[in-house]
């Protein structure tokens, strides 16, 4: 989520007299801002993205809530020794937290382990640790429309009687103590993106989160006049259009069996009627096609830990295969491959297949992903239901990612267009007519210097590093992962660093690289490549020949409130994973809207920029999709790139020589080895169209005029990449709901005439 203060003001129309206010009272705004901690409740784009949705629902005045987990300890900031990542952790509530309210009254039981039941009235779950979930509610506002909206996050608490109940009389003082352990499920955020790990205590957050919003959706439906309440039991026909659930990624799977049991056991529903309403309730978004990414539960540790769910699991997948075994009798390895449950070795649960089964729709995030999620990774259910499958391409809030990130650019585009494009990105092609306007030109690129200023002089104050603002922000700030490449910038650097030492009276663009992101504190290969980035700049950063020319930074600790800062200062985006592996990319929109140009490949939500830009105002290259299929089927030869590309060959052999670890020389063999011998991701076969498309774009950026209308028509061309956008496709195609463009009155103006109108609204 970030930081909370800004982002409220300026929702509710409040900047402005807070600024004065604040100055009257003889201090400073800025100052005051940059004391909040950010809210770092996830990892990477999956839980930006989860952000910039709140942001939109608010401001589309639907009625949704974002439910979550109250991590006591976000994601780890990262601190840099001695070209090393070291992680600490978040303490970000230390402080404590303005902005939430703890809701003890709505307090829920969430039940483990124990035993099942089965008797002639159904099945029972018993002998069962409980752990509350206590609520922490966060207003969302919309933007100046008078709605706020509630995120609500769970915390986790034992119960008074924890270990004292049981026939214990033993120690007291350890039982209290013990609560800990019941308390520890929202401890800490597991900081792993696109890749899963198997822990009990993930599995636990999880079901966590999930048991508890249930509760309180069920809760709030019966409570609401739509729950026509019998004397026997609700009627649970309409809840489906009244309730909307959106599965993001497989993380809260646990969900759907979860409302089974509750339909099923608790409300005595018949399977077949829970069944029908529990997929119309439920959607699943799906956030990448990395194998290592998707869950896949062991079905021991389920049975320990959630024995009624891995029951209901299963009768769900028996009626599954039977339906398919139907259609397609005699047809073995279907059934194998569409099974919720991963025979061979241990046991496991496909958690994405339970999520496809268990929904009405399924989307991808940008076009090219969602093609991929249904003709390769889950082909077998598409062809069964092809119009359960969509595509709804991500988007950012244009609040945070342009109104209080970069006053300056949207001051000067409202001075064209007006103020309205603010809540209808669209109308941002409106700046096509002034793509020719000189003194328009000039502006757009005074704002984007003031901004590489202001960001040098933060760099100075905050690290000591000295760079040059008139150089070309060169940047990739994204989590470190080999799929997204960081390794083939740093190539791409040493390739100019032994360009300019080669030759150093030869005219060259000055460029500051500016390389960020966290690793996973157990991904080896991340960390090596954050020691290898920081080698390389401290050679580049104090060789003499170099000077002013080339610098190379790495930013330390990555977060919302560092990108709020970088990306209006960037000139050169880098979007640069292997095409078919980055599901949509957010960031690259971002960088979009802020006025830099991207360099990048056909792969996530690029595709769709180069086709809403054109694709000549991007610097697009390497291989496509097919390109990479055809690679794979041929046999990826690292080897024959090194050997044919002598400046490729330069670059490695320094690495692998210990040029840039001359105390360690073989500190980066690992990488070196994993380049040549098990490259998922192609590295070298890019390379050199790479460097070609780099050349190009220091050709033009000589040309501060025909760089800026590059950026003029990029900037007129991201209207589609809002949230706002994204969140009406969801709410037309899977929720069902209207988005209202009516301004609520405000709490002092009397409400009674707008009481009446309002329509059937649905929870999302």
């Amino acid at each position: 989520m970030g930081r909370t203060l800004q982002n409220t003001m300026i929702n509710l129309g409040l900047q402005n007299a807070c600024d004065e206010a604040v100055y009257q009272l003889g201090l400073d705004m800025e100052e005051l801002e940059e004391i909040e901690e950010d809210a770092g409740l996830g990892n990477g784009g999956l839980g930006r993205l989860a952000a910039c949705f709140l942001d939109s629902m608010a401001t589309l005045g639907l009625a949704a809530y974002g439910y979550g987990i109250r991590y006591e300890y976000g994601i780890f900031n990262q601190k840099i020794r001695d070209g090393w990542q070291v992680e600490e952790a978040d303490d970000w509530l230390r402080h404590g937290n303005p902005w939430e309210k703890a809701r003890p009254e709505y307090m829920l039981p969430v039940h483990f382990y124990g035993r099942v039941e089965h008797s002639p009235t159904g099945a029972k779950w018993v002998d069962t640790q409980v752990v509350l979930a206590l609520p922490y509610d966060t207003p969302v506002p919309g933007y100046m429309n008078n709605t706020v909206n509630t995120m609500r996050l769970w915390s986790a608490r034992a119960p008074n009687d924890f270990n004292l109940r049981d026939f214990n009389v033993g120690d007291y003082i350890q039982a209290v103590l013990d609560r800990n352990l019941a308390e520890n499920i929202s401890r800490v955020l597991y900081p792993n993106d696109n890749f899963f790990e198997g822990k009990e205590l993930r599995l636990k957050q999880e079901y966590f989160v999930v048991a508890a919003t249930l509760q309180d959706i069920i809760r709030r439906f019966k409570a609401s006049k739509f729950g026509s309440t019998d004397s026997v039991r609700t009627v649970f026909d309409s809840f489906p259009d009244q309730v909307a659930i959106q599965l993001n990624d497989t993380h809260p799977a646990m969900a759907i069996p979860e409302l089974m049991r509750i339909f099923v056991d608790i409300e005595k529903l018949p399977w077949s009627k829970a069944w029908d309403i529990t997929k119309r309730t439920f959607a699943y978004t799906n956030h990448t096609v990395l194998p290592e990414a998707l869950e896949r539960w062991p079905v021991d540790l389920v049975e320990k830990l959630l024995p009624r769910h891995l029951q209901i699991i299963y009768e769900i997948n028996q009626r599954h295969l039977d339906h398919i075994a139907s259609l397609f009798p005699n047809d073995v390895d279907r059934l194998r491959r569409m099974s919720l449950i991963e025979e061979g070795g241990t046991k496991r649960i496909n958690m994405a297949h339970l999520c496809i089964v268990g929904s009405h729709a399924v989307n991808g995030v940008a076009k090219i992903h969602s093609e991929i999620v249904k003709n390769q990774v889950f082909e077998d259910f598409a062809a069964l239901e092809p119009e359960k499958f969509q595509n709804k391409t991500n988007g950012i809030t244009p609040r945070r990612w342009l109104l209080l990130c970069n006053p300056g650019l949207a001051e000067l585009i409202a001075e064209k267009i007006g103020e309205d494009y603010v809540r209808d990105l669209s109308q941002l092609t409106k700046l096509h007519k002034f793509v020719e306007d000189d003194l328009f030109i000039r502006e757009v690129a005074k704002v984007k210097q003031e901004n590489k200023v202001k960001f040098a002089l933060y760099l100075e104050k905050e690290y000591k590093v000295k760079i040059n603002p008139s150089s070309m922000f060169d940047v990739h700030v994204k989590r470190i992962h080999e799929y997204k490449r960081q390794l083939m910038n740093c190539l791409h650097i040493i390739t100019m660093y032994n360009r300019i030492r080669k030759d150093p009276a030869k005219l060259f663009v000055p460029r500051t690289v500016i390389i960020g992101g966290k690793a996973a504190p157990g991904y080896h290969m991340a960390k090596m490549i954050i020691k290898l980035i920081n080698a390389v700049g401290h050679v580049v950063n104090n060789d003499p020949v170099v000077g002013s020319k080339l610098k190379v930074i790495f930013l330390e600790n990555y977060r919302v409130s560092l990108a709020e800062k970088v990306i209006p200062a960037t000139d050169l985006s880098e979007q640069i994973s292997t095409a078919g592996t980055e599901a949509s990319g957010t960031g690259n929109m971002k960088f979009m809207l802020n006025g830099a140009l991207t360099i990048g490949t056909m792969d996530g939500a690029n595709v769709e920029m180069a086709e809403e830009a054109g694709e000549e105002n991007l610097f697009i290259f390497g291989m496509r999709v097919e390109d990479v299929t055809e690679l794979d089927r041929e046999g990826y030869n690292a080897q024959k790139y090194y050997d044919q590309l002598p400046e490729l060959k330069q670059a490695v052999d320094q690495i692998k020589s210990g040029f840039f670890s001359p105390k360690e020389p073989d500190l980066f063999k690992d990488v070196v080895n994993m380049l040549f011998h098990h490259d998922r991701f192609k590295v070298f076969a890019d390379y050199e169209a790479y460097v070609k498309c780099q050349e190009k774009v220091s050709e033009l950026y000589l040309n501060s005029k025909a760089w800026t209308k590059m950026v003029i028509r990029n900037i007129a061309a991201a209207g589609k990449f809002s949230s706002d956008r994204t969140i009406k496709e969801y709410a037309r195609d899977i929720w069902h709901v209207e988005p209202s463009d009516l301004k609520i009155p405000p709490p002092n103006e009397p409400r009674d005439a707008v009481e009446d109108k309002t329509p059937n609204g649905t929870a999302a």
